[in-house]
């Protein structure tokens, strides 16, 4: 007989695996959506996506960042992929750590077949280096990427440098001075890490002309670089993306909430035309 006990503990056990099974669904789907890209492109798919999941059995959303674990796994899919096959990467980050960023920017950078970033939705800081390494750049009309000016922690690397040059050295404190030094290391290290991966894109003036704009602290850190902005630069960029590469974001969910705060039905709307009358 089955007791409400019985029931209750039942209800608890489907509540906790049905985000596993909801997981394993999507990375099969994600799988064999990556698997019918690379056929028709006849390319290697290396996706890094930083996106809020719910991975856990509570569902607790995680916020993730480019770190020295995504630079492993990308570094270890190239060595996996023959020199002449394409690379085709699709970023959609807020960024993370210049390390690891870095890592991944000159792997790609290095590979002798052609590398394609994919930004379907945003590529910002790190993310944006890594772009900055490919071949072309293909970005949805509405997607952006961003200045990949060095941040110390919560405070840009350009402004500490800006607020420290207009004191007299007696009355900046020793830590702000370090701060200092290290803020115009970082500066300096992303500029010339910028202008080595433009090198072959663009001339000189203008590889050096683009480093100092992107690594400088023009603006502020989330300021958003359109396809229109990022094309009148002269960088590498296309917005014909292909449809696959935006399905792909959809087996990403966002965490599920009480109350969705955008919502629609999910399916194309596509104009059927205007029936003429029949003469």
């Amino acid at each position: 007989m089955v007791t409400p006990g019985d029931i209750l503990w039942l209800f608890f056990m489907f509540s906790a695996l049905q985000p596993v099974l909801k997981q394993r669904y999507l990375e099969a789907s994600r799988q064999r959506l990556i698997a019918k890209i690379e056929r028709q492109r006849n390319s290697r798919v290396i996706l890094l996506v930083h996106r809020q999941e719910t991975m856990s059995i509570l569902g607790f959303p995680a916020f993730r960042y480019i770190d020295v674990n995504d630079s492993e796994e990308v570094l270890r899919a190239i060595h996996l992929t023959d020199p002449a096959i394409p690379l085709d990467i699709v970023l959609h980050t807020p960024g993370g750590l210049v390390l690891a960023a870095l890592q991944i920017a000159r792997a790609i950078h290095k590979h002798p077949g052609k590398v394609t970033a994919f930004v379907p939705h945003y590529a910002m800081s790190g993310g944006t280096l890594i772009a900055l390494a490919a071949d072309e750049i293909v970005m949805s009309e509405y997607a952006v990427l961003g200045p990949v000016d060095p941040q110390l922690g919560q405070y840009p690397a350009a402004s500490i440098l800006k607020a420290v040059a207009k004191k007299p050295v007696a009355e900046v404190d020793d830590d702000t001075l370090i701060l200092a030094d290290q803020a115009e290391k970082a500066v300096s290290q992303l500029h010339q890490s910028v202008r080595e991966l433009l090198a072959d894109k663009c001339s000189p003036e203008k590889a050096e002309e683009l480093a100092s704009l992107l690594s400088q602290g023009t603006w502020t850190h989330d300021h958003p670089i359109t396809f229109e902005t990022a094309a009148s630069f002269g960088l590498p960029v296309s917005s014909n993306i292909p449809a696959e590469f935006l399905d792909l974001m959809s087996l990403y969910p966002q965490p599920v909430r009480r109350q969705p705060t955008v919502e629609y039905l999910p399916e194309p709307r596509r104009s059927r035309g205007v029936r003429r009358p029949s003469e």
